[in-house]
This record gives structure tokens, C-alpha cells and sequence, in this order.
């Protein structure tokens, strides 16, 4: 007689009861945490840190074999964890898989999780722009074709789990995730991510996508990786926790990974308020809790909040968490932890039963195995569409009237940037992430700028000179415990310092008639680069001796073009008034190249809006555009704000907008507001323009910032047309969170602010709420819609 469980035709919940009675505790426990293994195709399968143990071998084999033979919650990353072939992948992946199925007792499959915030991280896999370059577009559709593309390529290799987007809010540009993140402001943050999640997950969550780092982690102390992070339950659900929390209630998000820090000394791995109470209990979560890797041993190697991994896998696994990544540093040690009394058996089999109950709903039980055939990766339709976000990306910052440029000028094109493919892509690209010693050969689907500038304007208009090196040599290995508590030693900086290059960059721009100079960031993990997981800094001048050969450049007289790459802002200390343009490309990927050529040349507009604030210092941070008044000081200090505000971006063309117009100056605290406001291209090329709606609370019970985005809507304008913009936002997006923790709306005035940036308010319209003061459901209305009418 078939078992229930391996009956496809019965309800999940029942096939989930019975594969429960069947099991041991051991086997219980094995679905629980992750295996983190090098695959072979023939079986012959390693663990990852047994590669540089020359004792490895038969002995850690049987153990493993042994160990695989109870079943496994999940395989981490089994294409992207080396250098291997897709098809061979897949192939040892397949081979474990049939170990699961035909060599354990009860034929559980293993759930293949991969990252894929900037595509899929393995070989040959397309490598997208950044998370600040999808922001930058301010095209949450766009964002979700691209993750669509991402989406298909991973179910191509056969994963199931992503663990992408990243939800954090920028705070601090100083901090190394910047780059991860969508931007600064939570409500922009939480649209780009439902349009990600929407994306990646596709309408049946056949493909989980992994909402992290939950929660508060970019707000660290000194932006410093891991660092402790100081925020009242208020700020951190208005901030923090609201991208999540609409991510979840508007995408259906899959699963969700606490982050490593601590919140007033709680850590996040093992905080059962925020990952029972808020994400499961409020706001009716139903997929799987995911540790960030390592996450659960550092309860008690850093945090020393327990004595052991017994005591640490219990902590966690009691709190919410479902399973252990990327291993069983702890989770081997749930039989002592039963033992000891500190989690039961009941806990377990709750715990047990959502694992399950994902790999039933993903048909993993019926469908195990990966066609090695449908393997899709770097086809045209993902170029395009990496290519169309990377270009509409593109930030333009200072045009002093040089762009686009005109026929084929002698250009040359200087900087450590300007044809490093390395420089175009961010920290969990798969050829940064895994940067072993030399990945350039792993980078040749990748277009340079200077590559891209020869091919439109010549070989013969374009003289390149590299000016200066930002990292010499690129090496792995950097210590990512912490040096000072842990006797390894302190990381010394690999910025170059050689200005031995400038000479012969100066050289090529006085024979040339502009000047493109690329500077910015390497992305590299743990201070093996200048950007990145670990890679936090303690200043916004560029890397190295870059401003030293801005400077020169700027010096000889040539109209200087600066293009900046990388995952954060950095100042030029002055030259911002000199040089003759500056734009932000942020990591564009694969097809950054192009994009950023496309738009120097003119085949593209500049439509890309600023996510972060450009701040006028290091003293500025941390800084963001959403702050409370007193955030400048008092008196206002002279280091606060920012150079380039938040939404700010330049295009080819100039508007004229009308007068803001409020349907109705007074609405019920249950109804919606609506402001309309036109616009009329009065330039001579077609463009595009991003309308911003910021809200403003008047009077309120608590201290509110002084603006924050509500809504916006790009239109696109032909010279001499004209549109007009109808914004409808429900009164409940005008809430914010009460000392007890509930999200309420006040009746009151609120200012509508209308602009092209944060500080380019071009109306103001002030709507008067009226009612009760009124704490929301848990399902409130947390998106607004706009209506465009041309002509």
C-alpha cells in the first residue's frame, strides 16, 4: 500500500501528517539545517571546508554518506558555490538528488537554494546591475521583468529558493551593503521589492524568493558589518519593518532571513517577538525562516548570549526559525538540545511540518530532478532586459551642457574603472563573490565602457590610459571574524596608493578633446574590495589616489566627464563645480558598458533618480532625506545635508508644471486624497520626468520626518506635450506607529508635496483629514494609484 505522503492526489496538510509519523527524530532534525557541499556528478560529494583540509577523505566521506542518508532540509548553493559547468551542476545535483530519493528510508527530496540579487550567482549566469540601480529607475515593472529573468534562469538550473531581495533601508552609504539595498526610502524600498518578489516568485511561489536581512540591519552602529543597531519598536516598524511587512502582504513572500546583528540587545536570530509574533502572528507569514549563514552560531561565538550550539540551535529554532543555513553547526546538536530540555519534540514537529509542507506545495516530491537540457542561461531576452535597467539607471548629476556629446569628438577615456569588468559589478555577482584569485576569465560576457565607446565612436577617436590602479591585486582570504575579541589579526587596507599612472593620463587627455573618466569602487567581500559585504568605510572620498587624478584631469582645461560606478555615492571634495559632467552608473552589470555609452553618446536619455542622498561629507552620516528637524542640530550644522537630494536625476529636456489641484481640500480619516498636477515638456527633445508626491504630517502625537514619499509616476513627453497627473492615496498611508505598537492615522493636516526631488517641491497642497484617530487592520491600504491623461 502507498504512503499518504507519497500520494500527490491528497491534501498537502495530510501527506505532511503522515511523512511526520514515519520519521525519527533524526531524520527530523536532518530537515532542519542545510548541507553546504561541493557536488559531484558521480556521487562523490564533499563538504565545502574539507577543500582545504588535506586530511579529507574517506573517513569525512562515510560520515557525510552516513549523515545524507537521514535526509536534508536544503542544499546551499550547489552551482554557486565554485567554478563548474552548468550542465555538470546540475548533473551532481541531480545525483545527490537521487541519493534523497532512492537512498534514504523515506525519499525526501533536498531543496536547492541559490543567491540572486543580481541574477543568478553561478557560471555563466547573466550578471544584472545592483539593487541601486534597479531603484534608480523608479520602474518597480521593469523591476519585475528583470527578476522574471532571473526567476527563469534559476528554475533552469533547477533552485528553488533565492535569496534575494534585499529589504534594507539605506541610512548610512557608508555601510558596505549599500549597494544591496533599493534606496533610502521604506515605502520606494517595499514597492521595488513586491515588484521583485512578484517577479522572481511568479504567480504560483513555484521559486521562493528570500526577504532579508530582517531586520534594521543597515542601520548598524558606525554602518559597520554586524554592528549593533539602536532603534525604539516605533521607528523600526515605521522604517524598517514596513518594505517587509508589504512584501509579505503583497507579494506572497516565501521565505524571510533574520539578520546577524542585535536590536537593544536582542539578536535577530533569535528574537521570537519579530520573527513569531510580527511576521507570522500579524502579519500572516506563512513560508519559511531562513538563517542568514552562520547566524545561528553566532548567538554564542559572538553575541555570548548562549553556552553552546545546543543552546544556541534551541534559541534560534524556539524563536521562529524553520531552518539553518548554511550548514549544522548547530542543528547536529538538536538531540542534546532535546535532551537538555531546552526545545521539545512538539516544537520540532512544528518546525518539521512547514519544511515539509514547502516541498509538497513545490512538487519537489513528484518533480525532483532538473532536465539538464532546459538549462537557460545569458539568452537574449535576459541581456535585454539587464541591459534596460542598467541604462535606464543611469543618474545624471551635473550636465554643464557637454551631453550628449555631439558627432565623434577625440575622446580620451581615463580611470581604473574604464575597463575593468570587475568595476561593473557589484558584491554578489558570481565573479566578485567567488574572487579567488584571477575571475576576469569568468567576466567575458561583460562590456567595458571603454569597449563600447571605441565600438560607437571609433578606435581611432578614443585614447584610453588607466590613470591609477584602486585595488593592485585582488586576493580572498580577508579574516571575517573580528580581529580585536578573536586574536586574528586586523585587515590592512589593499587600496593603491600608487600615483605613478596620472602622468599618462594627463598626457592622453591633452591630446584628446573630452575627457571620460571612470572612477569609483571595486565590490569585494569582507575589505577584499571598497564596497561590499564586510568592505564599510570610514570616508566618502573616492578610493585610493582617484581624486588626485580627477584633479590633474580638471587641471589641463579639457572638459571632464566623470562616470562613477560602484555601490555607494563618494564626494570629489570641490570638483563637482569643475568638471564639465557627472554621472552615477552605479555596478550596471553585464551590459553597464553600453548603457553608460548609450547614454554619453545620446541613443538614451539619463532617466535614473537618485535612491540615496548624496551626502556634502562623511560628517553628514548618517543621512537621508526623510529626517526629523532636529536631525541637522541646532544650530545647523555646516556638514549636514546633501549635495544631490534624494529623487534628484537631470534628462535631455525641461518641464514647466502647473499648479498642484486638490480634488477635495477635506476627506474622511477612511477615505483617499487626491492632488493633480500637469506637466509640459518645453525642451526640444522628448524626455522624462519623475513625479514625486511627498506627504508631510503638520501635528502629530509623535515626531515625524519632515517629508516622506507616498507616491510617484514617470511620464515620458514629447516636445510641446503636456499630461496630466492624477495621484489617489488612501488615508492610510498617512500612518505611522504608536507607542504600543499599532499603526494609527490621526485626523489633522498634511501638507502634499509635488516635485521633481525631495527638495524640489515645485507645489504644495495641504488637505485637512477629519474623523477619529484610527488604528489600521492588518490588512491597510498601503499603495496609492496615479492616472495620466495626455493633451
Amino acid at each position: 500500500m502507498t504512503a499518504i505522503y507519497k500520494d500527490a492526489g491528497r491534501p498537502v496538510q495530510e501527506r505532511v501528517a503522515d511523512l511526520l509519523a514515519h520519521m525519527t527524530p533524526e531524520e527530523k532534525f536532518a530537515q532542519m539545517h542545510a548541507y553546504w557541499l561541493i557536488l559531484d556528478e558521480h556521487g562523490h560529494h564533499r563538504e565545502r571546508s574539507d577543500l582545504s583540509d588535506e586530511f579529507a577523505g574517506v573517513t569525512e566521506q562515510a560520515s557525510l554518506n552516513e549523515r545524507l542518508k537521514l535526509g536534508v532540509g536544503q542544499i546551499t548553493r550547489p552551482l554557486g558555490t565554485h567554478i563548474v559547468e552548468a550542465k555538470t551542476g546540475v548533473r551532481a545535483a541531480n545525483r545527490l538528488q537521487r541519493m534523497m530519493m532512492e537512498e534514504t528510508r523515506l525519499g525526501i527530496p533536498a531543496l536547492f537554494h541559490e543567491e540572486c540579487l543580481v541574477g543568478l550567482l553561478c557560471k555563466d549566469a547573466t550578471l544584472f546591475p545592483s539593487s541601486l540601480n534597479y531603484g534608480s529607475t523608479w520602474d518597480p515593472a521593469l523591476v519585475q521583468r528583470a527578476a522574471e529573468q532571473i526567476g527563469k534562469e534559476a528554475r533552469s538550473v533547477g533552485c528553488q529558493q533565492g535569496l534575494a531581495p534585499v529589504l534594507d533601508v539605506s541610512r548610512d552609504v557608508r555601510w558596505g551593503r549599500t549597494e544591496e539595498t533599493f534606496g533610502e526610502d521604506p515605502w520606494l524600498v517595499g514597492v521595488m521589492a513586491t515588484a521583485y518578489v512578484k517577479g522572481l516568485q511568479g504567480k504560483e511561489r513555484d521559486l521562493l524568493a528570500t526577504l532579508k536581512h530582517y531586520v534594521g540591519h543597515s542601520f548598524s552602529e558606525g554602518a559597520r558589518n554586524h554592528a549593533p543597531v539602536h532603534l525604539g519598536f516605533s521607528e523600526l516598524n515605521d522604517t524598517f519593518l514596513l518594505p517587509f511587512e508589504m512584501a509579505v502582504k503583497l507579494a506572497n513572500a516565501g521565505s524571510v532571513m533574520p539578520a546577524y546583528h542585535d536590536i537593544d540587545n536582542q539578536p535577530g536570530h533569535s528574537d521570537s517577538f519579530l520573527l513569531t509574533t510580527v511576521l507570522r502572528e500579524q502579519w500572516g507569514f506563512d513560508g519559511l525562516i531562513v538563517a542568514d549563514y552562520g547566524g545561528v552560531s553566532l548567538l554564542h561565538q559572538h553575541h555570548g548570549i548562549s553556552h553552546d550550539a545546543a543552546e544556541s540551535a534551541a534559541l534560534a529554532f524556539n524563536a521562529g526559525l524553520d531552518v539553518e543555513l548554511p550548514k549544522d553547526d548547530c542543528a547536529r546538536h538538536l538531540a542534546d538540545a532535546v535532551a537538555r530540555g531546552l526545545i521539545t519534540m512538539a516544537k520540532i514537529d512544528e518546525i518539521v511540518a512547514r519544511v515539509l509542507t514547502e516541498k509538497f506545495r513545490l512538487g519537489l516530491f513528484e518533480q525532483p530532478y532538473v532536465d539538464e537540457s532546459g538549462i537557460d542561461l545569458q539568452n537574449e531576452e535576459t541581456r535585454q532586459v539587464a541591459r534596460e535597467v542598467a541604462t535606464r539607471s543611469m543618474t545624471l548629476l551635473v550636465n554643464n551642457g557637454i551631453l550628449p556629446l555631439s558627432s565623434t569628438p577625440q575622446v580620451a577615456v581615463v580611470g581604473p574603472t574604464a575597463d575593468d569588468p570587475l568595476a561593473l559589478l557589484s558584491g554578489y555577482s558570481f565573479p566578485v563573490h567567488l574572487i579567488i584569485s584571477d575571475m576576469v576569465e569568468e567576466t567575458v560576457q561583460v562590456t567595458t565602457p571603454l569597449a563600447a565607446l571605441k565600438h560607437y565612436l571609433g578606435e581611432g577617436n578614443v585614447r584610453y590610459a588607466k590613470g591609477c590602479h584602486i585595488i593592485e591585486h585582488r586576493m580572498a582570504g580577508a579574516p571575517v571574524f573580528p580581529g580585536e575579541s578573536s586574536g586574528k589579526p586586523m585587515q590592512q587596507s589593499p587600496v593603491s596608493h600608487d600615483t605613478g599612472l596620472i602622468a599618462q593620463a594627463v598626457r592622453a587627455a591633452q591630446d584628446s578633446e573630452v575627457v571620460v573618466a571612470c572612477v569609483g569602487d571595486l565590490a569585494g567581500l569582507f575589505q577584499s574590495g571598497t564596497v561590499g559585504e564586510g568592505s564599510d568605510t570610514d570616508s566618502l572620498n573616492l578610493p585610493g589616489v582617484q581624486q588626485q587624478l580627477l584633479e590633474a584631469l580638471v587641471a589641463t582645461g579639457k572638459p571632464v566627464i566623470v562616470v562613477m560606478t560602484g555601490g555607494r555615492p563618494y564626494n570629489l571634495q570641490g570638483l563637482e563645480e569643475k568638471v564639465a559632467a557627472l554621472m552615477l552608473a552605479w555596478a550596471p552589470g553585464q551590459e553597464g558598458g553600453w548603457a553608460i555609452a548609450d547614454v554619453l553618446t545620446g541613443r538614451a536619455e539619463p532617466e535614473g533618480r537618485l535612491v540615496v542622498s548624496v551626502p556634502k561629507s562623511a560628517g553628514a552620516m548618517p543621512y537621508y532625506y526623510n529626517h526629523k528637524l532636529k536631525s541637522g542640530g541646532t544650530p545647523f550644522a555646516f556638514h549636514f545635508g546633501a549635495r544631490y537630494p534624494f529623487g534628484f536625476g537631470l534628462g535631455w529636456t525641461q518641464f514647466d508644471w502647473s499648479a498642484a489641484q486638490l480634488v477635495e481640500s477635506q476627506v474622511a480619516i477612511t477615505g483617499d486624497v487626491a492632488v493633480s498636477i500637469t506637466l509640459k515638456n518645453v525642451g526640444e527633445r522628448s524626455g522624462s520626468e519623475v513625479v514625486q508626491l511627498y506627504v508631510r504630517d503638520k501635528v502629530a502625537t509623535q515626531v515625524r520626518p519632515l517629508q516622506e514619499l507616498k507616491a510617484f509616476q514617470r511620464v515620458t513627453l514629447a516636445p510641446g506635450e503636456s499630461a496630466k497627473l492624477t495621484f489617489t492615496l488612501p488615508v492610510d498611508m498617512f500612518n505611522f506607529t504608536r507607542r504600543d505598537g499599532k499603526r494609527i492615522v490621526e485626523p489633522g493636516e498634511f501638507e502634499l508635496q509635488l516635485g521633481a526631488s525631495s527638495a524640489d517641491i515645485r507645489d504644495v497642497a495641504t488637505v485637512n483629514v477629519t474623523g477619529e484617530t484610527r488604528m489600521l487592520p492588518a490588512q491597510w491600504r498601503m499603495v496609492g494609484r496615479c492616472e495620466v491623461n495626455r493633451g
